[in-house]
């Protein structure tokens, strides 16, 4: 087990952010990249080249060069790179991550293959990425918003923001801020370039989402952006004396357990890596310690920027019923369920009983405003009920007569339904 220093900690951690400013992730002493797969909807699909095929995701997984990702009929993914720029995938769409790698000045590249259905890509331009659809290259080493639908025979590329640079058989073009590309494959990938972007059905999802992540992320002083956005949303930091800055997550009360669910999943020349459950569940795994903090519970301390983690740290006094995680044996390279395993997207239901321990299981990212008052009633009744709003409506739509937000813990009563989350406090709704 390896600890973290308690004493001068907020010292050490502006010098570990420093120096770990430009550090890559790092497993078993290599440079190997990793990202994250930071929302599943539906049905979702992986192949991590374990030899199984394609077998069902789940939220958290670490995604791997050479991985891919298949959405079936309803299905829906987003991935998350380290920097936060984001790769969206809608149904019926099949990627493989071709490339996951760092040049020799230490540059982050990503190079994804469309093979078939829509995708929409928000890249911050902190890093180099490119996108091969049909016979074509999209490179960006700049700030981009885009959307790209392709079918064996014809390829759609609208921006949003920014501009893109394709090269393919009939050429470069560059594809400005609200234009459209249409590629035909039956005609040597020739290109017509159209004035406009149509609206695509799911362009509100793609818009919402990347609010989420620009609201949530404000202000980041960590080296990485994939999970801070989850983080924001789903608890809160706090200055405890003699352990600095530690993060918590809402709604945990005594007794919860960072390490009660998720699951294990095996990667060839990397061994078993552990995917929490929980929908903040990344960067707490992947960097720093849990600590067991007296009187307020497990949190996380950030830092160890350096070093990416397969297995989550802990340190501190531990209860007497503490099991730690240890990875299982490389066996048959199955995934195995640690508690109520890995996390699946469940069907939107009218109310949800949030309560303590759940540390924000079941809550979709969006559908419920103002968790910290939630959170409140949750630790002072035990419990609270919420009606939550589709993913990512629930901030825009939840807005009182005369314009102002309404808080999720003074919610109206039992019964009334709202588009955006709302909740009423108490253990017996």
């Amino acid at each position: 087990m390896s600890k973290l220093s308690l004493s001068g900690f907020s010292s050490v951690l502006l010098t570990a952010a420093a120096c770990s400013l430009m550090a890559l992730p790092a497993v078993a002493g290599s440079q190997a990249r990793i990202v994250r797969l930071s929302d599943v909807q539906g049905s979702v699909q992986i192949d991590k080249n374990t030899g199984l095929g394609f077998e069902n995701a789940f939220l958290n997984l670490p995604i791997t060069q050479g991985t891919q990702l298949k959405t079936r009929d309803r299905g829906r993914a987003e991935i998350e790179f380290e920097d936060g720029s984001t790769l969206r995938l809608t149904p019926n769409t099949t990627v493989e991550f071709s490339s996951l790698g760092v040049d020799e000045a230490g540059k982050r590249i990503s190079v994804i293959s469309l093979v078939e259905g829509m995708a929409y890509v928000n890249w911050l331009g902190k890093d180099d990425f490119s996108l091969n659809f049909l016979k074509e290259k999209l490179a960006l080493d700049r700030a981009a918003h885009f959307r790209v639908e392709t079918s064996p025979t014809v390829a759609h590329l609208a921006v949003f923001k920014g501009e893109a640079d394709v090269e393919g058989p009939a050429g470069k073009v560059v594809v400005e801020k609200k234009k459209t590309a249409t590629f035909d494959a039956a005609d040597d990938d020739k290109y017509a370039v159209a004035d406009k972007v149509a609206e695509a059905p799911l362009d509100s999802w793609d818009k919402e989402a990347s609010e989420y992540h620009q609201q949530y992320a404000k202000n980041n002083s960590s080296p990485y952006g994939y999970g801070v956005s989850d983080l924001n949303y789903y608890g809160a930091y706090s200055n405890v004396p003699g352990y600095g800055m530690m993060w918590q997550p809402f709604f945990t009360g005594v007794g919860w357990d960072p390490f009660m669910d998720g699951a294990w999943s095996f990667y060839p020349g990397m061994g078993y890596m552990f995917a929490s459950a929980y929908p903040w569940g990344w960067m707490p795994y992947r960097y720093g310690n849990w600590m067991m903090v007296p009187g307020m519970g497990w949190m996380w301390q950030p830092g160890g920027y350096g070093n990416w983690l397969t297995v989550p740290r802990f340190a501190g006094t531990l209860p007497a019923n503490f099991h730690p995680l240890v990875a299982p044996a490389e066996g048959t390279g199955k995934t195995i369920a640690v508690g109520r395993g890995g996390a699946i997207s469940a069907p939107r239901a009218l109310f949800l009983t949030v309560k303590s321990g759940s540390a924000g299981l079941g809550i979709a990212r969006g559908s419920v405003e103002g968790l910290k008052d939630l959170n409140r009633a949750v630790a002072k009744n035990g419990s609270a009920r919420v009606s939550p709003g589709p993913q990512f409506g629930g901030n825009s739509a939840m807005r009182s007569s005369a314009g102002a937000p309404l808080s999720s813990a003074s919610a109206a009563p039992v019964g009334h339904s709202t588009a955006a989350g709302h909740a009423s406090s108490g253990a017996h709704h």
